[in-house]
């Protein structure tokens, strides 16, 4: 598959919380740094993420928000 988004990082799903319509997914990309994403539920069953799952976050720029 080919995409744009070029912030692309390797890691492995360490929690899964669902929710009624969205799922919270975080992902240990080592070093003790976690990220995490919300997705639809439809899309966590269509992926089948589950704890140990080795997934590739894609970060768009234009999705990004920081505060400090």
């Amino acid at each position: 598959m080919r995409i744009s988004a070029r912030n692309q990082l390797e890691g492995k799903v360490v929690a899964v919380t669902e929710g009624a319509v969205n799922a919270k997914v975080d992902v240990d990309l080592g070093e003790g740094k976690i990220i995490t994403s919300i997705i639809s539920m439809d899309a966590l069953k269509e992926l089948e993420l589950t704890e140990g799952s080795s997934v590739t976050t894609l970060i768009k720029a234009s999705s990004v928000l920081l505060m400090a």
